[in-house]
């Protein structure tokens, strides 16, 4: 095993899981969280629960247990240069609230090594895809303005392919995993932060878990990549699926969105494929739509955006936004991926009517 790190990451929904996985490994994570979370986390640690091929039920993973060390705390209580790393794991509006904004722009002044597992690359990672004008996508972020102190050499994505959710019935410091796919990071700039990096992922892929005196491999692994394109096969992922979750009449889980057309799915996924591809990406990097619609079988819910928009937020994460305006620079454009624009600005527009009214 490396060297222990000390990791920060910021939201621990989704966050949990890199965590519980680093904390395995033997490094020290920081999650920045509520308050109600924090203290359950610093009292009972993390519970992530995930299905391991060739065994019935799920595993159990509980931090306590891990070598290394969680704790959790508010915005206030982390000093990013405390830290080798800072990870980004929150819905992107979110950075704009109180508290969080502050440390967002802390981070970025520290220069500390940042790696992003939103579904919305920061802008400041746009800054690094050749053939991407960031400036020109500024409007599709809830709060651009956050991500102006950042270094786009300190920062880096990691798609965020594994899908889990906490159960309603259990506590919030409970994660459970749906599917057990990779996290896969573009390197940094810098050969030493990718160096760190790597560490990470040799050290993750060497945990065994100790299953009633049987030691077992698990699944969610940490991939580095050289490509700054990799990460961005979640796009065409996000904009079949996830996104189309979105209709007229509400919600619907995401095996209904991909599979009650498949034909429909596969175009909107192939062509954004094909826009990633002429931004400079290898199809070979990306995520064939076979191995995609298999996969979204096994998602009988809807995504979280389509459920925040029909639960009444004022802002989501605008992917499809995102998508649509670097398509426009590259002269491309798809009535499906408009349609869906419109459905959410629309969605939006009425959120945020109710709420000032």
């Amino acid at each position: 095993m490396s060297t222990p790190r000390n990791i920060l990451i910021m939201g621990a929904s989704y966050g949990s899981l890199l965590a519980m996985k680093l904390v395995l490994a033997g490094h020290n994570v920081k999650l920045i969280c509520l308050p109600n979370e924090a203290e359950l986390f610093n009292s009972e640690g993390a519970i992530v629960r995930m299905p391991v091929k060739g065994r019935e039920g799920l595993v159990q993973l509980e931090s306590r247990k891990a070598p290394g060390k969680l704790s959790a705390g508010a915005p206030q209580s982390a000093n990013p240069s405390d830290f080798d790393m800072v990870v980004l794991a929150m819905q992107e509006p979110q950075y704009k609230s109180p508290g969080v904004r502050e440390l967002l722009d802390a981070v970025a002044k520290s220069r500390v090594p940042c790696m992003s597992i939103m579904n919305m690359p920061p802008l400041p990672y746009l800054s690094r895809i050749p053939g991407i004008d960031a400036k020109a996508c500024r409007d599709c972020y809830a709060g651009p303005e956050v991500w102006d102190s950042f270094d786009p050499a300190t920062m880096t994505l990691c798609s965020p392919d594994p899908q889990a959710f906490r159960p309603p019935e259990d506590k919030v410091n409970v994660l459970q995993v749906r599917l057990p796919t990779n996290f896969k990071s573009a390197r940094f700039v810098s050969d030493k932060d990718t160096a760190m990096l790597r560490d990470l992922e040799a050290d993750v892929e060497a945990v065994r878990f100790d299953d009633g005196g049987k030691k077992i491999e698990l699944p969610v692994k940490l991939k580095v990549h050289d490509s700054v394109f990799v990460p961005l096969a979640k796009w065409a992922m996000l904009m079949a699926g996830n996104y189309r979750c979105i209709t007229k009449n509400g919600a619907r889980p995401i095996k209904e969105a991909v599979h009650s057309d498949l034909e429909a799915s596969r175009a909107v996924y192939s062509w954004v494929v094909k826009l990633v591809v002429s931004l400079g990406a290898n199809e070979k990097d990306l995520v064939p739509f076979e191995k995609y619609a298999a996969a979204a079988q096994g998602l009988l819910n809807p995504s979280s955006a389509a459920r925040a928009l029909y639960g009444g937020f004022p802002n989501i994460e605008r992917v499809d936004r995102l998508v649509q305006s670097v398509a426009k620079q590259k002269g491309m454009h798809l009535a499906a991926i408009d349609e869906v624009v419109e459905l959410v600005d629309a969605q939006l527009a009425k959120n945020r009517q109710a709420k000032a009214a």
